[in-house]
């Protein structure tokens, strides 16, 4: 059942950051066309505050703890396919991107953009539901439009895998028969293909695109070799 707004652009806001949520609730508020109806800090949540209110816009943390984000987008498309779908991330890895694209995202916005840049994006959306909003780099843009991006290799994942399990070089050369050089041109591959600048950073984002099923965000413990 949609939530009556009197005409007001009806917002559900999921951040698992308390401080992130009140920040940007009073940025929206503070427009007269713009009311934020509920609030979450998980995709479990999420998806019911959706299905229970349809909003006009989500806006989304790429990192929601709980189902990865493509997952999630996916869910909430099919408990109301009117609602348009706004990412909010730290980050702009092509493949991640990519796919949240393939799930129906209406909009992706780095998380340094102004609140004149948010609150734009947000009518822009809403006005021309066929139109998509990206805030991302150029290097990002060029990789998302170039023909020569491609997905993580087998043996890349792997790879990838491993250093989730905070194994240094070496131990990933020694469980996977091969030499340390060449795990780490495997892992140079995988920080082009993600647009990673470390370890934790490339586990992050492939965990956020959906392409490391079962591992929780990593935090700073990670081996950075």
């Amino acid at each position: 059942m949609t939530t009556r707004t009197d005409g007001k652009i009806a917002i559900v806001l999921v951040d698992d950051h308390v401080l992130v949520r009140e920040g940007i609730r009073e940025i929206l508020s503070a427009e007269g066309d713009i009311v934020v109806v509920a609030e979450a800090a998980n995709s479990e949540e999420a998806i019911g505050k959706v299905v229970q209110h349809r909003p006009d816009i989500v806006l989304l943390d790429v990192e929601i703890p709980g189902r990865q984000a493509a997952e999630t987008v996916a869910r909430m498309r099919l408990a109301s396919a009117t609602s348009r779908i706004i990412m909010l991330s730290m980050y702009d890895a092509p493949i991640v991107l990519r796919k949240l694209i393939a799930e129906g995202i209406s909009g992706y916005l780095l998380k340094s953009v102004d609140r004149k840049e948010l609150v734009a994006a947000v009518r822009s959306v809403y006005q021309s539901p066929e139109r998509m909003v990206l805030s991302i780099s150029r290097e990002s843009l060029a990789q998302l439009h170039g023909s020569h991006e491609k997905s993580l290799s087998a043996r890349e994942l792997a790879i990838l895998r491993l250093v989730a399990q905070a194994l240094s070089n070496s131990q990933i050369a020694t469980r996977m028969h091969v030499t340390e050089a060449t795990v780490k041109r495997h892992l140079h591959g995988v920080f082009v293909k993600l647009g990673a600048v470390s370890r934790i950073d490339a586990v992050n984002k492939a965990i956020a695109g959906g392409l490391l099923a079962g591992h929780a965000r990593e935090g700073g413990s990670m081996r950075r070799d």
